[in-house]
């Protein structure tokens, strides 16, 4: 039986897996074509603070279905293993957790924005209030 190891624990396992993004690096690939910016805060959260322009809004619990480009219920964005999406939560914990999901399912380009939404207001990144 394995040991639990807590959550900091699995976070920092868990990041070793793939490489993460500041907010800046993530604005200016999402602006290139570069990457899918993928916002997966609660519709309170967005409410409260805003929405990133021209990030596809997925909450947490629909994530994988609508990202695995071999689901029937993928978005039409979910084209390729291929395709390089930035996961955004309110802080970059779930996030994390999030990216290395899709991982799991093949998307090996996927990553998660280091300090979430907070980090990506606090850069001075374009926000759009709802």
């Amino acid at each position: 039986m394995n040991e639990p190891i807590g959550i900091d624990t699995v976070l920092e396992r868990v990041r070793r897996g793939y490489r993460r993004i500041e907010p800046r690096a993530a604005y200016d690939a999402a602006e290139a074509g570069e990457a899918l910016l993928v916002d997966i805060r609660y519709a309170a959260l967005r409410d409260a603070d805003g929405l990133i322009p021209g990030a596809l809004v997925i909450e947490r619990n629909e994530l994988e279905w609508r990202l695995d480009p071999q689901g029937s219920h993928r978005v039409p964005e979910a084209t390729s293993h291929d395709l390089r999406v930035v996961v955004v939560c309110n802080e970059g914990y779930a996030s994390s957790l999030a990216a290395e999901s899709l991982h799991r399912l093949g998307l090996h380009r996927a990553t998660d924005l280091v300090g979430g939404f907070h980090a990506w207001r606090a850069a001075g990144l374009p926000v759009a209030v709802p």
